[in-house]
């Protein structure tokens, strides 16, 4: 059982900072708190053998703040912008570590690049699509030692319904990336 012990403010951050925002806007002077974050990678996985979706499956505090029965969420395997390295770079070693497929550069393909959290950070997030087969697996995933991440396949029979069942909170990119795979990629097959 998971649960919150406390909430406070930070004094040294490591991966945000809170600022106040201070812009003109049609002719007068606005205010805006923020916090200023790393952009971010994401990756919708397609495993072409089990013809299903892999997600990844981690408690998230923030989330477990607002819902003390249930902080769990499935999302796209992601990660900051922190390297000096390309955007696919950074989204290939977040697949190894956090699902423990191998994949290549050139099979990540670039859906979009968009804001999220645009009301208190406007993180710049870039989208990709990869397909892996067992081949590629050379670990089990679960992200780096300070991470407890589950690696977790949606059959695609199921992910419709996976998509519309508010039981299994996931994020926002699941749903685009979902919707962008049965409009774009599923119309070929």
């Amino acid at each position: 059982m998971s649960k919150i012990n406390s909430v406070r403010k930070l004094e040294d951050p490591k991966f945000v900072k809170a600022v106040e925002i201070n812009y003109s806007y049609k002719g007068s002077i606005r205010r805006w708190e923020a916090v200023v974050v790393h952009d971010s990678v994401a990756v919708l996985l397609w495993h072409k053998e089990k013809n299903a979706f892999i997600l990844v499956k981690q408690l998230r505090a923030t989330v477990l703040n607002k819902n003390p029965n249930n902080g769990m969420m499935y999302e796209l395997c992601a990660g900051i912008v922190d390297k000096n390295k390309s955007l696919k770079e950074i989204a290939k070693e977040e697949v190894l570590e956090e699902c423990g497929y191998d994949i290549p550069l050139e099979n990540l393909q670039k859906i979009s690049s968009f804001y999220t959290s645009v009301g208190i950070s406007g993180n710049y997030q870039t989208l990709y699509y990869a397909e892996c087969d067992e081949s590629m697996k050379v670990n089990e995933g679960g992200g780096l030692e300070d991470e407890d991440i589950e690696v977790v396949y949606i059959p695609l029979e199921r992910a419709k319904e996976f998509m519309f069942d508010e039981s299994y909170q996931k994020t926002t990119g699941v749903l685009m990336s979902f919707y962008w795979f049965f409009d774009t990629i599923n119309q070929t097959r």
